[in-house]
Protein backbone atom coordinates (compact mmCIF):
# COMPACT_ATOMS: atom_id res chain seq x y z
CA UNK A 1 0.00 0.00 0.00
CA UNK A 2 0.91 3.74 -1.16
CA UNK A 3 0.55 6.95 0.28
CA UNK A 4 1.39 9.98 -1.63
CA UNK A 5 1.22 13.60 -0.88
CA UNK A 6 0.29 15.97 -3.68
CA UNK A 7 -1.43 18.94 -4.25
CA UNK A 8 -5.06 19.57 -5.89
CA UNK A 9 -4.90 22.51 -8.44
CA UNK A 10 -7.49 24.42 -7.12
CA UNK A 11 -8.97 27.20 -8.47
CA UNK A 12 -7.85 29.69 -5.67
CA UNK A 13 -4.68 27.77 -5.18
CA UNK A 14 -2.75 24.68 -4.53
CA UNK A 15 -4.78 22.32 -2.01
CA UNK A 16 -3.05 20.09 0.32
CA UNK A 17 -3.49 16.32 -0.65
CA UNK A 18 -3.41 12.54 0.31
CA UNK A 19 -3.39 9.78 -2.41
CA UNK A 20 -3.91 6.39 -0.68
CA UNK A 21 -2.90 3.48 -3.19
CA UNK A 22 -3.84 -0.43 -2.69
CA UNK A 23 -1.24 -2.85 -3.30
CA UNK A 24 -0.89 -4.05 -6.73
CA UNK A 25 -0.75 -2.98 -10.37
CA UNK A 26 -3.65 -0.99 -11.09
CA UNK A 27 -5.32 0.77 -12.61
CA UNK A 28 -8.02 1.52 -9.53
CA UNK A 29 -11.16 2.50 -8.83
CA UNK A 30 -10.52 5.90 -7.28
CA UNK A 31 -13.06 7.52 -4.67
CA UNK A 32 -12.56 12.04 -3.76
CA UNK A 33 -13.30 11.86 -0.27
CA UNK A 34 -15.18 15.67 1.03
CA UNK A 35 -15.61 16.57 4.62
CA UNK A 36 -17.92 18.69 6.34
CA UNK A 37 -18.44 22.19 7.10
CA UNK A 38 -15.78 24.58 8.88
CA UNK A 39 -12.27 24.51 8.67
CA UNK A 40 -11.77 20.88 8.54
CA UNK A 41 -8.60 19.49 7.47
CA UNK A 42 -7.96 16.18 4.89
CA UNK A 43 -9.02 13.99 7.54
CA UNK A 44 -12.27 15.23 8.39
CA UNK A 45 -10.56 16.67 11.85
CA UNK A 46 -10.82 20.25 13.30
CA UNK A 47 -8.29 21.84 15.76
CA UNK A 48 -10.32 21.49 18.38
CA UNK A 49 -11.79 17.95 17.42
CA UNK A 50 -10.75 15.26 15.26
CA UNK A 51 -13.47 13.99 13.40
CA UNK A 52 -11.48 11.37 11.40
CA UNK A 53 -14.08 10.14 8.91
CA UNK A 54 -12.08 10.99 5.36
CA UNK A 55 -9.15 8.92 7.18
CA UNK A 56 -10.78 6.33 8.36
CA UNK A 57 -13.20 6.01 5.09
CA UNK A 58 -9.60 6.19 3.21
CA UNK A 59 -8.41 3.08 5.21
CA UNK A 60 -11.22 1.01 4.09
CA UNK A 61 -11.09 1.79 0.86
CA UNK A 62 -7.51 1.13 0.31
CA UNK A 63 -8.09 -1.90 2.10
CA UNK A 64 -10.50 -3.10 -0.44
CA UNK A 65 -8.66 -2.23 -3.30
CA UNK A 66 -9.55 1.19 -4.23
CA UNK A 67 -7.48 4.44 -4.63
CA UNK A 68 -8.69 7.99 -2.76
CA UNK A 69 -8.24 11.51 -2.64
CA UNK A 70 -8.71 13.27 0.00
CA UNK A 71 -7.48 17.08 0.57
CA UNK A 72 -7.53 20.04 3.02
CA UNK A 73 -10.18 23.16 2.98
CA UNK A 74 -8.97 26.09 2.17
CA UNK A 75 -6.86 27.98 4.69
CA UNK A 76 -6.33 24.30 6.87
CA UNK A 77 -3.44 21.85 7.26
CA UNK A 78 -1.25 22.32 4.38
CA UNK A 79 -3.81 24.35 2.44
CA UNK A 80 -3.09 28.45 2.52
CA UNK A 81 -6.23 31.01 2.14
CA UNK A 82 -8.84 32.20 4.58
CA UNK A 83 -11.29 29.72 4.88
CA UNK A 84 -13.91 32.41 6.24
CA UNK A 85 -13.48 33.95 2.44
CA UNK A 86 -14.63 30.73 0.79
CA UNK A 87 -18.27 30.93 -0.31
CA UNK A 88 -20.39 27.07 -0.88
CA UNK A 89 -19.71 27.02 -4.68
CA UNK A 90 -15.68 27.45 -3.81
CA UNK A 91 -15.79 23.97 -2.03
CA UNK A 92 -17.73 23.03 -4.79
CA UNK A 93 -15.46 24.60 -7.38
CA UNK A 94 -12.62 22.40 -5.33
CA UNK A 95 -14.30 19.33 -5.08
CA UNK A 96 -14.30 19.20 -8.88
CA UNK A 97 -10.41 19.99 -9.18
CA UNK A 98 -9.65 17.00 -6.63
CA UNK A 99 -12.09 14.75 -8.90
CA UNK A 100 -9.90 16.04 -12.52
CA UNK A 101 -6.96 15.71 -10.56
CA UNK A 102 -7.96 11.90 -9.32
CA UNK A 103 -9.39 11.07 -12.85
CA UNK A 104 -5.67 12.06 -14.08
CA UNK A 105 -3.60 10.24 -12.18
CA UNK A 106 -2.15 7.04 -14.16
CA UNK A 107 -2.53 4.57 -11.16
CA UNK A 108 -6.38 5.46 -11.09
CA UNK A 109 -9.49 3.68 -13.85
CA UNK A 110 -10.77 7.44 -15.30
CA UNK A 111 -14.44 5.85 -15.62
CA UNK A 112 -14.31 4.58 -12.36
CA UNK A 113 -14.08 8.02 -10.12
CA UNK A 114 -16.85 8.13 -7.23
CA UNK A 115 -16.92 10.91 -4.90
CA UNK A 116 -17.96 10.16 -1.19
CA UNK A 117 -18.71 13.27 0.98
CA UNK A 118 -20.22 13.51 4.68
CA UNK A 119 -22.70 16.74 6.12
CA UNK A 120 -21.68 19.67 3.60
CA UNK A 121 -19.32 17.33 1.57
CA UNK A 122 -22.25 15.59 0.50
CA UNK A 123 -24.22 18.81 -0.70
CA UNK A 124 -20.62 19.18 -2.47
CA UNK A 125 -20.76 16.09 -4.14
CA UNK A 126 -24.45 16.42 -5.03
CA UNK A 127 -23.24 20.08 -6.36
CA UNK A 128 -20.36 18.44 -9.07
CA UNK A 129 -22.51 15.57 -9.93
CA UNK A 130 -25.81 18.23 -10.89
CA UNK A 131 -22.84 20.08 -12.83
CA UNK A 132 -22.08 16.87 -15.06
CA UNK A 133 -18.67 16.51 -13.68
CA UNK A 134 -17.67 12.75 -15.14
CA UNK A 135 -18.44 10.64 -12.19
CA UNK A 136 -19.03 6.99 -11.85
CA UNK A 137 -21.11 7.50 -8.66
CA UNK A 138 -21.96 10.04 -5.57
CA UNK A 139 -22.19 8.77 -1.77
CA UNK A 140 -24.31 11.50 0.31
CA UNK A 141 -23.44 10.10 4.35
CA UNK A 142 -25.69 12.84 6.38
CA UNK A 143 -27.10 14.50 3.50
CA UNK A 144 -30.08 16.62 2.85
CA UNK A 145 -32.99 17.15 0.54
CA UNK A 146 -33.74 21.03 1.76
CA UNK A 147 -32.36 24.22 1.92
CA UNK A 148 -29.66 25.25 4.14
CA UNK A 149 -32.46 27.90 5.98
CA UNK A 150 -34.83 24.66 6.08
CA UNK A 151 -31.74 22.35 7.28
CA UNK A 152 -31.01 25.27 10.15
CA UNK A 153 -34.45 25.95 11.16
CA UNK A 154 -34.80 21.59 11.23
CA UNK A 155 -31.19 21.56 13.67
CA UNK A 156 -32.49 24.44 16.32
CA UNK A 157 -35.60 22.05 16.10
CA UNK A 158 -33.72 19.16 17.25
CA UNK A 159 -31.10 19.95 19.31
CA UNK A 160 -33.78 22.52 22.10
CA UNK A 161 -34.99 19.27 23.89
CA UNK A 162 -31.39 18.13 24.28
CA UNK A 163 -29.72 21.07 25.73
CA UNK A 164 -29.23 20.70 29.84
CA UNK A 165 -32.34 21.46 31.62
CA UNK A 166 -31.21 24.49 33.43
CA UNK A 167 -30.58 26.13 29.97
CA UNK A 168 -33.56 25.27 28.91
CA UNK A 169 -35.27 26.67 32.29
CA UNK A 170 -33.54 29.64 31.69
CA UNK A 171 -34.79 30.19 27.85
CA UNK A 172 -38.21 29.49 29.41
CA UNK A 173 -37.59 32.00 32.06
CA UNK A 174 -36.22 35.29 29.78
CA UNK A 175 -38.87 34.41 26.90
CA UNK A 176 -36.55 33.31 24.48
CA UNK A 177 -37.98 32.08 21.42
CA UNK A 178 -34.51 30.04 20.30
CA UNK A 179 -36.04 29.68 16.90
CA UNK A 180 -36.70 33.12 16.13
CA UNK A 181 -34.01 34.45 17.53
CA UNK A 182 -32.01 32.04 14.85
CA UNK A 183 -34.01 32.97 12.09
CA UNK A 184 -33.88 36.58 12.56
CA UNK A 185 -29.78 36.15 13.16
CA UNK A 186 -30.40 34.43 9.42
CA UNK A 187 -32.01 36.96 7.99
CA UNK A 188 -29.31 39.35 8.98
CA UNK A 189 -26.78 37.25 7.22
CA UNK A 190 -28.65 37.11 3.89
CA UNK A 191 -28.56 41.27 4.24
CA UNK A 192 -24.89 41.38 4.27
CA UNK A 193 -22.66 41.66 1.01
CA UNK A 194 -19.08 41.01 2.30
CA UNK A 195 -17.48 37.50 2.69
CA UNK A 196 -17.24 37.96 6.72
CA UNK A 197 -19.31 39.63 8.99
CA UNK A 198 -19.86 39.76 13.08
CA UNK A 199 -23.45 38.27 13.65
CA UNK A 200 -24.59 37.90 17.49
CA UNK A 201 -20.61 39.00 18.10
CA UNK A 202 -19.22 36.13 16.12
CA UNK A 203 -16.82 36.47 13.20
CA UNK A 204 -18.84 34.51 10.19
CA UNK A 205 -17.83 33.19 6.94
CA UNK A 206 -20.92 35.58 5.17
CA UNK A 207 -20.60 34.07 1.82
CA UNK A 208 -20.61 30.52 2.45
CA UNK A 209 -23.84 31.20 4.63
CA UNK A 210 -26.01 33.61 2.34
CA UNK A 211 -25.03 30.21 -0.13
CA UNK A 212 -25.90 27.70 1.85
CA UNK A 213 -28.95 29.02 2.90
CA UNK A 214 -30.39 29.25 -0.28
CA UNK A 215 -28.98 26.52 -2.07
CA UNK A 216 -31.48 24.53 -3.31
CA UNK A 217 -30.37 20.50 -2.95
CA UNK A 218 -33.47 19.38 -4.40
CA UNK A 219 -32.40 20.51 -7.74
CA UNK A 220 -29.57 19.04 -7.75
CA UNK A 221 -30.34 16.09 -6.81
CA UNK A 222 -32.84 15.63 -9.48
CA UNK A 223 -30.01 16.43 -12.26
CA UNK A 224 -27.90 13.61 -10.64
CA UNK A 225 -28.01 10.65 -13.23
CA UNK A 226 -25.34 8.30 -11.50
CA UNK A 227 -25.65 6.06 -9.32
CA UNK A 228 -26.42 7.28 -5.63
CA UNK A 229 -25.66 6.37 -1.73
CA UNK A 230 -27.36 7.53 0.83
CA UNK A 231 -26.47 6.77 4.72
CA UNK A 232 -28.38 8.53 7.21
CA UNK A 233 -28.15 7.76 11.46
CA UNK A 234 -31.41 7.87 12.80
CA UNK A 235 -29.92 10.00 15.45
CA UNK A 236 -28.64 12.59 13.38
CA UNK A 237 -29.08 16.29 14.97
CA UNK A 238 -27.47 18.22 12.25
CA UNK A 239 -29.13 16.29 9.11
CA UNK A 240 -32.75 15.49 9.18
CA UNK A 241 -32.65 11.51 9.12
CA UNK A 242 -36.31 11.44 6.60
CA UNK A 243 -34.33 13.11 4.52
CA UNK A 244 -32.33 10.01 3.43
CA UNK A 245 -35.15 8.44 1.92
CA UNK A 246 -36.56 11.52 0.39
CA UNK A 247 -33.06 11.58 -1.41
CA UNK A 248 -33.27 8.18 -3.37
CA UNK A 249 -37.13 9.76 -4.12
CA UNK A 250 -35.42 12.63 -6.02
CA UNK A 251 -32.68 10.53 -7.59
CA UNK A 252 -34.45 7.63 -8.75
CA UNK A 253 -33.88 3.68 -9.38
CA UNK A 254 -29.87 4.39 -9.16
CA UNK A 255 -30.01 5.61 -5.84
CA UNK A 256 -30.05 3.48 -2.79
CA UNK A 257 -30.69 4.58 1.02
CA UNK A 258 -29.77 3.38 4.52
CA UNK A 259 -31.20 4.78 7.75
CA UNK A 260 -28.70 3.26 9.97
CA UNK A 261 -30.21 3.10 14.12
CA UNK A 262 -28.44 4.39 16.84
CA UNK A 263 -25.99 6.14 14.41
CA UNK A 264 -25.61 10.19 15.17
CA UNK A 265 -23.92 13.18 12.93
CA UNK A 266 -20.66 11.79 13.49
CA UNK A 267 -21.33 8.76 11.92
CA UNK A 268 -20.40 6.65 14.99
CA UNK A 269 -23.22 4.24 17.39
CA UNK A 270 -24.19 5.77 20.26
CA UNK A 271 -26.92 4.35 22.91
CA UNK A 272 -29.37 6.89 24.76
CA UNK A 273 -30.04 10.43 23.76
CA UNK A 274 -28.07 12.40 20.96
CA UNK A 275 -26.22 15.63 22.04
CA UNK A 276 -23.86 17.54 20.61
CA UNK A 277 -21.76 17.55 24.01
CA UNK A 278 -21.17 13.64 23.37
CA UNK A 279 -19.32 14.40 20.04
CA UNK A 280 -16.14 14.68 21.85
CA UNK A 281 -16.34 11.13 23.55
CA UNK A 282 -17.88 9.75 20.33
CA UNK A 283 -14.98 10.01 18.13
CA UNK A 284 -12.88 8.25 20.49
CA UNK A 285 -14.54 5.54 18.34
CA UNK A 286 -13.89 4.14 15.27
CA UNK A 287 -16.54 4.85 12.63
CA UNK A 288 -19.93 2.67 12.88
CA UNK A 289 -18.56 -0.35 10.49
CA UNK A 290 -21.99 -0.34 9.01
CA UNK A 291 -21.21 2.93 7.61
CA UNK A 292 -17.38 1.65 6.10
CA UNK A 293 -19.24 -1.45 4.78
CA UNK A 294 -22.09 0.41 3.38
CA UNK A 295 -19.42 2.25 1.37
CA UNK A 296 -17.24 0.25 0.70
CA UNK A 297 -19.33 -2.32 -0.69
CA UNK A 298 -21.36 -0.10 -2.94
CA UNK A 299 -17.52 1.50 -4.29
CA UNK A 300 -16.97 -1.50 -5.27
CA UNK A 301 -19.85 -2.94 -6.90
CA UNK A 302 -20.63 0.68 -8.59
CA UNK A 303 -17.41 0.59 -9.90
CA UNK A 304 -17.31 -2.80 -11.53
CA UNK A 305 -20.26 -2.03 -13.38
CA UNK A 306 -18.59 1.18 -14.82
CA UNK A 307 -17.52 1.41 -18.49
CA UNK A 308 -14.25 0.40 -19.22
Amino acid sequence: MTTVDLEVPGPAGPLGATLELPDGAGPFPGVVLVSGSGPLDRDSDHKRIRFGVSRQLAAALQAAGAASLRFDKRGVGQTDLDWRTAGLEDNADDVAAAVETLRARPEVRDDAVLVVGHSEGAILAGMVAARGVPLAGVGLLSGVARTGRDVLRWQTQAILPTLPAPVRGLLRLLRIDLAAKVSRNHDKIERTTTDVARIGGARLNARWFREFLSHDVVADLRRTDVPVLAVTGAKDLQSPPEDVHRIAELVGPRAEAHLLPDVTHTLRRQDGTPSLKRYKEEVRRPLDPAVVDLVVHWAARVTAGAAT
